[in-house]
């Protein structure tokens, strides 16, 4: 709902509850483990799993929906979607809104408001090519009441920068409204180390197969880890294995270790 005397978007009780939840959950030493999600089926899969809490991926939202990453989806679609994931799982949602869905941090503002409306209690949201000082006035214009603002810093990922340039836009970031800091890109223990030590907020690292373990990332002082689109897209390489399977050889054992359909039915029951 929208409180008509200050334009702001207020909370329900439940909201706010998970809304702590959410950033009680940001712990050196004891970090939320995020295995990303792109629908309700693998959302209510994952919270199955024993998960705390769901975190969508933008990549994985636009090509369920048809669309490439990278800013191309319609901000309804990615809110609708997102609404329904959080209207699915009774853990707290964030969702990853690419780079705000809008050119003007009013808009991105906007897209903001409108997640908090669709149930989630945290973004991700990344810098992408802009410079410290624009980014920084696109979080400002956030009413981040409510909401767990993790600002993904795009520097390693793009390779435009280097640590100082990294931990600059961290505190740049943080002062200007962000809960937490996202670092993709950097899997060296030594790197994540120094992070850790220079910016004052829960560090989010993106993992994949060769990243450093949970256990060794725990011990780096980490918060968060995110698996990232990489969910995804080893979803859509089972399609992809199994299509070619079928089609060339005639046979079926892509999908040998599929989940069991009672089981899967009774996730989405």
């Amino acid at each position: 709902m929208t409180n008509l005397k200050t334009g702001r978007m207020t909370e329900t009780a439940e909201q706010a509850t998970k809304y702590q939840q959410f950033r009680n959950l940001h712990r050196a030493g004891d970090p939320l483990i995020l295995v990303n999600a792109w629908d309700v089926a693998s959302a209510r899969v994952v919270a199955a799993a024993g998960a705390t809490a769901i975190a969508t991926t933008s990549a994985g939202v636009a090509w369920s929906l048809g669309a490439p990453d990278g800013d191309s989806l319609d901000r309804g679609r990615a809110i609708d979607l997102v609404a329904r994931i959080a209207a699915a799982v009774t853990l707290p949602v964030s969702a990853d809104i690419e780079s705000g869905f809008g050119a003007t941090p009013d808009e991105a503002a906007a897209t903001v408001a409108a997640i908090r409306a669709a149930g989630a209690v945290g973004i991700n949201i990344e810098d992408g090519v802009r410079t410290i000082a624009d980014h920084a006035e696109r979080l400002r214009a956030i009413d981040a009441t409510g909401i767990f603002v993790n600002a993904r810093i795009d520097t390693y990922l793009r390779g435009t920068g280097d640590i100082r340039d990294a931990i600059d836009r961290a505190h740049a970031f943080i002062e200007a409204g962000a809960e937490g800091i996202f670092v993709p890109g950097v899997a060296d223990e030594s790197t994540i180390k120094t992070l850790v030590a220079e910016i004052p907020a829960p560090l989010n690292i993106l993992v994949g197969a060769g990243s450093p373990s949970v256990r060794a990332l725990t011990d780096l002082g980490v918060a968060r880890i995110s698996l990232g689109s990489s969910v995804a897209q080893a979803a859509y390489a089972v399609a992809r294995r199994a299509a070619v399977e079928a089609l060339g050889l005639g046979t079926y054992e892509a999908v040998g270790n599929a989940l069991d359909y009672g089981e899967l039915n009774a996730i989405m029951g």
